[in-house]
Parts: C-alpha cells; structure tokens; sequence
C-alpha cells in the first residue's frame, strides 16, 4: 500500500506544473496534499478511481488540505475538535479498517517567530489528538510538519538555530511526539541520509541542495514492521516542496 505526501504551494499554481503528471507518475493508494490554498468550487480536479476530500481555510489562498484515495473510509473528519485551531483546514482524517490516515499542514511559526506560542499550543493539542486516535488503532500521520527534527535535517543547522522551523521548541516538541510511541519513517530507514523536501525559492537554493527536511511520513511504533519502503521524491518539481513516500505491507 503506498501513501504519497505533498506540500503543492498552491495546487492552482502546482496543476499549471504537470501536477496530474505526477500524480499519476506517483500511482499511491493514498495521496495527501497541504498548503492546497483553495476554497470550494475553485477546482474541479479528479482523478479516476479516487474520491477526494478537503478542508478549506475560512481564509481565502491560506493553508488547506486534501486527501485523495482509492480506499473508501469508515469514516472522515476535518480538524482535530479544538476551534482555536480548526479554521485553517489544517487536518483531515480517515478512519480505515486497520489504521488512521492523517493529513496535517502545522503551523508556521513565521518571521521573528511571532506565532511560536501558538505553535508550542497547537503541538501539545495534536499530539493528545494523535494519542486519542492511537488508543483505537494504529496512525499514519503524513505532511509538512514544519520542522527539521535534526542537524541532517537541514543544510545549514548552524545559521538556522533560532529560525522558524528549527528552534529548539519546535525540535524538542518533535522529539516528546516521536517519544510517545510513533516513528519518524523516512529517518528509521534511512539513518544517514541528508535528503531534503524543501528549498527556499531564494538564493537557488534548489539548484544548490540547500533544503530542509520537513515533510514527513510518521507512523505508530506497532507498525513498524509493516514499513517496507520511505522516499522523498525529489526529482518532481511543481512546488517548493516535494513529495514524501510511505509503503506499508
């Protein structure tokens, strides 16, 4: 069973990039998108064999997240049930027969790390939601977590330290998530590898490999027997993010 995760910056902008090339090229049996930056009715894009879902942000262009699936779900939710943090269609989650699959686009903490505290608060409230699905049955958690976990997570760890993305806050609230039980995939594969997800589109930092890993595929611990397979597909363009991969047994 394979799962895609990608940040499209913008599917308008990603469709006009060969975005259903690589959809189709991609061939997963779960496909989940953050930062669609969409409302209702602005696209009409399917795919055969799949039916999609989507949480739109109340804000028009901001955030927003999709799933498309070739699976029917027992059930479907949108948000994590906190109105503070369920107004920028950040989460969506299915409930299949053997796992929870969940799309999440976590906030950014911005520029001169204004929206840390808000951060620091929707961390601890994810987790406990993740925990609660966890106590039911095993979670796929997948999407742009917004935080290089480790120093081979980014080129630069040094001159990034109290960047957005790569505080200490935000590292250490990534280590109590891993702590409670889930794994970081991509890491538990391939130990030693600096591949990135994300480049900033200043300073050619793309065509220069100056990235960051922050796109994840993040399971509970009890699964990790069934992970056969963790990529970070690089080779597509469309975005200032590429795609993650996740193959489950």
């Amino acid at each position: 069973m394979k799962f895609i995760s990608w940040n499209v910056n913008g599917l308008r902008a990603c469709v006009q990039k060969d975005f259903e090339e690589s959809f189709r090229t991609l061939d997963a049996d779960f496909f989940c998108l953050q930062e669609t930056k969409m409302q209702a009715g602005q696209l009409d894009l399917q795919f055969e064999g799949y039916t999609s879902y989507w949480n739109y942000a109340e804000k028009k262009g901001y955030s927003g997240t999709a799933i498309y699936t070739r699976h029917t779900p027992l059930s479907v939710t949108y948000g994590i049930g906190i109105d503070e943090h369920d107004h920028e269609g950040r989460v969506i989650t299915l409930e299949m027969e053997d796992f929870y699959l969940v799309t999440c686009y976590t906030p950014n903490s911005q520029d001169g790390l204004r929206r840390l505290d808000y951060r620091m608060k929707w961390e601890d409230d994810f987790l406990q939601y993740i925990k609660g699905l966890d106590a039911k049955k095993p979670v796929i958690v997948c999407g742009d977590l917004n935080v290089a976990h480790e120093e081979i997570d980014l080129k630069n760890p040094k001159t990034n330290r109290k960047n957005a993305g790569f505080t200490d806050e935000e590292r250490a609230k990534m280590t109590a998530f891993l702590g409670e039980g889930f794994i970081d995939t991509f890491r538990t594969l391939h130990p030693d590898d600096p591949t990135y997800s994300w480049w900033s589109y200043r300073f050619k930092a793309r065509e220069k490999n100056a990235g960051w890993r922050i796109d994840y595929f993040i399971t509970s611990e009890r699964l990790r027997e069934r992970i056969t397979g963790a990529a970070i597909h690089n080779e597509v363009f469309g975005s200032d993010h590429c795609p993650v991969e996740l193959i489950l047994d």
